[in-house]
C-alpha cells in the first residue's frame, strides 16, 4: 500500500472537500393549505398531490388516536400486576 511522501497541507485538503457541503432540501408550499412540501411529494397535512387527495389523512389520524389508547390500557394493567407482585 502506498504511502505519501508529504503532509497534505490544511489548504489542499480543505480546497478537496469544498464540494462535500450540504444544501438545503428545495421546498414548495402545498396549493390547497399553503403548507410547505417538498417537491413531487404528497403534503403530509392535508393528503393532497397535484391539486388531488392521495392520502386520506383524517382517517390515518383517527388510527393513531386509537392506537395510544390501547397502549395506555396496556400499561395501566402492567402497573396493577407489578404492584400486586411486589406485595406479595
Amino acid at each position: 500500500m502506498g504511502l505519501p511522501k508529504k503532509k497534505t497541507t490544511s489548504s489542499s485538503s480543505k480546497s478537496r472537500r469544498s464540494h462535500h457541503a450540504l444544501n438545503k432540501g428545495a421546498l414548495s408550499t402545498c396549493k390547497k393549505c399553503k403548507s410547505p412540501v417538498r417537491p413531487h411529494h404528497a403534503c403530509a397535512k392535508c393528503g393532497t398531490y397535484r391539486g388531488r387527495e392521495v392520502i386520506d389523512v383524517l382517517s390515518k389520524k383517527e388510527k393513531g388516536k386509537k392506537k395510544t389508547k390501547k397502549s395506555t390500557k396496556k400499561t395501566d394493567k402492567e402497573k396493577e400486576t407489578k404492584e400486586d407482585n411486589k406485595k406479595k
